[in-house]
């Protein structure tokens, strides 16, 4: 079997971000067994990763940022003698798309691979000047341009076909050999009600505030937060667990019920392909979710997880579930059943290899 050489062109370093950690980053054993040798070129350092969505450092930030500029340039002339490129979200974070039109020329097969609604220009609060640089056109230049587009929401699917004909839409995906479920479902202690995101999500689970506390007057419960620095809501006993990828197992492992809160009126959450469900499911964990989205293909309401929309819904549901120990059974094993089934790496490994060798 001839060795296909593939560059990976990503806007972080490996094994960090969930939205390449629980993406394609999970296949490369995968790839490397069926012919592939992958080489890693992130734009951001391990260090520029450490501090990029912290205040301050503006001056090391600026580096790091014109570091990753060079690195990109310096790729160009080995560009030709790879197979292909497979090219997540964009070549480099600001500007039009020029050093983009250059990758592309030089390098044609490219699979490009998007994730949540980057067009939209969003940005994080702790960097919001950037957002002055950012330019749509860049994603949707990238769509153009390459021979095969991956999506993982339905609205990225639709928007992706506007602009080209080859695109597939594969949801964030599981380890379910690491993801096993452990709970026992015994109302025996306090049960763990917990919430896994980021700096960058948090805002989401404050939406769930004033149930939380309205819930609390009645339940004895746990508040378990996963993935950032500091949480806080006066009332609430939350322990935070900040991220590090060895203890993202064992932490959601912890939970017996897991929240997926999002709001209604942003068309941001259309990108968004329910990871988060999906993490808490495939550990048998019962998932409460709004109804929205992503959440609405993954989620067999009543079934695999619980759909709400309203404040009445929220409070519903979270009773039922803290008082109802066979329910949690029963919705959390439904749930990991589903992610095995349809949402697993071992259920999507074949849909990745068949886009590499059909491109490279």
């Amino acid at each position: 079997m001839k060795v296909k050489r593939i560059v990976v062109v990503c806007p972080h370093p490996e094994g960090v971000a969930p939205g390449q950690r629980l993406k394609y980053e999970q296949y490369f054993q995968h790839f490397r067994e069926n012919g592939y040798d992958i080489a890693i070129e992130p734009f951001m350092s391990n260090r520029f990763w450490d501090i990029v969505y912290k205040k301050g450092n503006t001056l090391e930030k600026i580096f790091w940022t014109i570091y990753g500029y060079i690195k990109r340039i310096a790729l160009l002339p080995f560009l030709p003698f790879y197979d292909g490129v497979y090219l997540f979200l964009n070549v480099t974070p600001f500007g039009f798309p020029i050093l983009e039109g250059l990758y592309t020329k030089l390098n044609p097969n490219v699979i490009y691979d998007i994730d949540d609604l980057v067009f939209l220009g969003k940005t994080s609060k702790v960097n919001s000047l950037v957002s002055l640089l950012k330019r749509p056109e860049k994603y949707t230049y990238l769509m153009q341009q390459a021979k095969q587009v991956i999506v993982c929401t339905p609205y990225l699917e639709k928007f992706a076909l506007e602009r080209n004909s080859n695109v597939t839409d594969i949801s964030s995906t599981i380890n379910t050999d690491t993801y096993i479920p452990v709970n026992t479902y015994s109302n025996d202690k306090p049960l763990v009600i917990g919430w896994s995101g980021s700096h960058s999500t948090l805002k989401y689970f404050y939406l769930l505030k004033d149930i939380l506390l309205e819930l609390r007057r009645e339940y004895n419960f746990k508040i378990l937060v996963f993935g950032v620095d500091e949480c806080r809501i006066e009332g609430l006993d939350i322990e935070v667990v900040p991220f590090h990828q060895t203890m993202e197992v064992p932490t959601l492992q912890r939970l017996d019920i897991g929240l997926y809160p999002l709001p209604l009126d942003e068309q941001w959450v259309y990108g968004k392909s329910g990871l988060k469900a999906l993490q808490y499911m495939a550990l048998g964990i019962p998932t409460v979710a709004t109804s929205i989205g992503a959440n609405l293909r993954i989620i067999e309401n009543n079934e695999s997880g619980l759909l709400v929309t309203s404040k009445e819904e929220w409070l519903f549901v979270l009773k039922q579930l803290l008082d109802d120990s066979q329910m949690r059974k029963r919705i959390g094993l439904n749930g990991n059943k589903k992610v095995v089934a349809e949402y697993s790496i071992h259920a999507n490994k074949h849909i990745y290899l068949k886009i590499l060798d059909s491109v490279f």
